[in-house]
């Protein structure tokens, strides 16, 4: 059975190797790595379109794409696995992707990518940067279920897990995504010829870590686990947008 594996913070990112490690352990289990050769983060589901994708093999059998999560994921279930994979796993990502998070970041996207072929899939991510082995073992567990009672194709599963020890984690809750406030506004400055050089400033701060939010249950010391799906339409509204269509066209009538 194959798990191909991605994340975005690059194919040396000390997240991708812990949990390659881990789920090598499990029993029938063989693991493909296709990662991005360096830091993609905030890609969300980038395709590379102007210019052509390289592969390079490593040492540790990893492979090195000069593209985005989203590259890696669709080259490699197209081109690259000869045994197609039962799962995309993507992680593990060095910072939380809670929230409003989960639009931008390249390893919720690759996983997503996952699931747009076909395949169930899994974001894995640790709030913080030095915890990867709790992260990493709470990814694994999850796996090992999924490969026995697989859920519903369509759904992505993205996991947040507190940068803890594993004996510290008081366990897991099923969550929605919280939200954040606007984002922090762009910071202008020079670069050392005194060019204009703008940096996109950090995230804004969390507007609703109420109870059942994945915000919550991180900070609680808790693992988040969050269904996410593809489909952006909001059902809700469509008889409310017909009826303005309608009222909208009799007054310009």
């Amino acid at each position: 059975m194959m798990l191909l594996i991605s994340n975005d913070d690059g194919v040396m990112a000390p997240g991708l190797l812990a949990l390659q490690q881990h789920l090598s352990q499990i029993t029938d289990v063989q693991t493909m790595v296709v990662a991005p050769e360096r830091n993609h983060s905030g890609a969300s589901n980038s395709l590379t379109l102007e210019q052509p994708l390289r592969r390079q093999t490593l040492e540790n059998g990893f492979i090195s794409i000069n593209g985005t999560p989203t590259d890696c994921v669709h080259l490699a279930l197209y081109k690259l696995c000869q045994t197609p994979p039962k799962l995309v796993v993507s992680g593990i990502n060095a910072g939380a992707n809670m929230g409003d998070d989960v639009l931008y970041s390249g390893t919720v996207a690759a996983a997503m990518e996952g699931r747009f072929l076909g395949l169930p899939a899994v974001a894995v991510s640790l709030n913080g940067t030095e915890h990867y082995e709790s992260a990493a073992r709470y990814a694994k567990q999850l796996v090992e279920r999924l490969l026995a009672s697989p859920l519903a194709q369509h759904q992505v599963i993205n996991i947040n897990v507190p940068d803890l020890p594993y004996d510290q984690i008081k366990g897991v809750k099923i969550t929605r995504l919280g939200k954040r406030h606007q984002a922090e506004s762009v910071i202008e400055s020079v670069d050392p010829r005194g060019r204009e050089i703008f940096w996109i400033g950090p995230p804004g701060n969390i507007a609703d870590a109420g109870e059942g939010t994945d915000f919550n249950a991180v900070e609680q010391g808790y693992v988040s686990i969050t269904p996410l799906k593809v489909d952006l339409t909001a059902t809700e509204q469509l008889p409310i947008l017909e009826q303005w269509l309608n009222a909208t066209i009799k007054l310009n009538d």
